[in-house]
């Protein structure tokens, strides 16, 4: 049986699984675990030990169709304003539950469209967060940047401010895909703000292209793939296109017809994969590309790789505290969103209280799961030497002989290790789902290719 054939007879082609940026996914989250939970754990924070921050800016002047993100379109900056001083009074009541002497390690903004902020708000909003979570000696600021949104003085700006990296919005450059998925974006409007972040002195920028995409074929794939390489990012993140119109109303906007077949979406992926390897690029987990250099190739090597809710990371800070409208924090107890619409988010903070509505309270079995899922999906073995450490390693005894028996020739065990082959990694989110015990509802997921 070839290659291709035995992905699909393992379910390549058929499975809706999670990516699990966490685990469990954001779909078991419940309402019982709120405000309290969140005041607990800010509480709880060790102040020896730095902490990351992720800031939702959940604003575009255009949204894009194929995004499932938390996002809203405005034309004006009136209810950014507003919205940006309701997330100084977020941080106002954070600080009257951080323990003193609390340190930023790593802070991200992402979206919606950070850039939509002007030079004055963005210097404004920076300040408003150090001012709460001071940075720590080594701290890193990455921001998510749309090219035909951004201009000189607002990449100063965010250079003034410490931006270290710059996340580079790029999805694909055919014009048809382009207007396929309400993006248009030229390459040289790309070029400009690479130019720019360069000038700035901004040392790490990354990429993001997504294969899947309506109109997708290989030849213009590799048109974009080409272009992508005369950016020269120092890494690259290729997403598959999760088409889930159910949960995201604009995707309605694309006809399922234009999608690529799953088989072609795969055949896109490998065709990206194998264009990187031969520009010297690293595989960095299931969807990351990465110079030698840079800081995420390197953790990948040292074995320091982890994945948090913007995907794959070198951040060794153990808690994240998200900031914004549904934007998600990270503790040792567990993980607590904030109310997901803005109006919402805003409701809660004037109000008097913190933003939390839904979470998850991690128990013991939870972290076990969680320690082996995350060691699939960035190093993609299972250390059993490790695992078995947790007094309940014993209950995943009989998740690790189906994974060998139901992925045999992809997945083997030597030694005290359970490794994926290369061939299997494709399988990687599949085989990760085995051990996911959260009951996760496979129609609220992408495809597994």
């Amino acid at each position: 049986m070839d290659h291709l054939a035995t992905l699909r007879r393992m379910g390549l082609f058929d499975a809706r699984v999670p990516r699990y940026t966490s685990y469990p996914p954001a779909t078991a989250f419940s309402a019982g675990i709120g405000a309290e939970f969140q005041r607990d754990s800010l509480a709880a924070l060790d102040p020896a030990v730095p902490v990351s921050v992720y800031l939702h800016i959940p604003f575009c002047e255009r949204l894009c169709w194929f995004c499932a993100c938390a996002t809203q379109g405005t034309s004006t900056l009136k209810p950014v304003e507003n919205y940006i001083r309701v997330v100084k009074a977020e941080l106002a009541l954070l600080a009257q539950q951080l323990p003193a002497g609390i340190r930023m390690g790593q802070m991200h903004w992402g979206g919606g469209t950070p850039t939509i902020l002007p030079p004055d708000m963005i210097r404004d909003l920076a300040q408003a967060v150090m001012d709460v979570i001071p940075p720590a000696g080594d701290f890193s600021f990455s921001v998510e940047i749309d090219p035909t949104l951004v201009d000189d003085a607002k990449i100063a700006m965010l250079a003034d401010m410490g931006m270290t990296r710059a996340s580079i919005g790029i999805q694909d450059f055919a014009p048809d895909v382009q207007a396929a998925i309400g993006r248009e974006q030229s390459f040289a409007t790309t070029q400009a703000c690479v130019d720019s972040l360069r000038a700035a002195g901004i040392g790490s920028l990354n990429a993001d292209l997504v294969y899947g995409l309506p109109h997708q074929t290989e030849a213009k794939f590799a048109d974009t793939i080409a272009q992508v390489r005369r950016l020269d990012p120092d890494r690259i993140a290729l997403f598959g296109y999760a088409h889930v119109p159910n949960f995201s109303k604009r995707q309605k906007l694309i006809p399922d017809a234009a999608l690529p077949k799953e088989e072609d979406r795969y055949a896109l992926a490998q065709q990206a994969a194998r264009a990187f390897d031969a520009a010297g690029y690293l595989p960095i987990g299931i969807d990351h590309f990465g110079k030698p250099a840079d800081s995420l190739t390197k953790a990948m090597q040292q074995g320091r790789l982890r994945r948090n809710f913007q995907g794959y990371t070198d951040d060794s800070c153990p808690s994240l505290i998200g900031i914004g409208a549904s934007a998600i924090s990270q503790y040792d107890g567990g993980y607590v969103q904030n109310a997901a619409a803005t109006a919402a988010y805003i409701a809660r903070i004037t109000a008097g209280d913190l933003a939390g509505h839904r979470g998850y309270a991690m128990g013991p079995q939870d972290r076990l799961r969680a320690q082996a899922i995350s060691m699939l999906m960035c190093d993609f073995e299972i250390d059993l030497a490790l695992l078995d450490q947790h007094p309940l390693a014993a209950i995943l005894a009989p998740v690790h002989r189906a994974v060998l028996d139901q992925f045999a020739g992809m997945v083997v065990q030597k030694g005290d290790r359970i490794r994926i082959l290369p061939q299997g990694r494709p399988l990687t989110r599949i085989i990760a789902n085995a051990y996911d015990g959260s009951g996760a509802v496979a129609a609220r997921y992408s495809q597994a290719s």
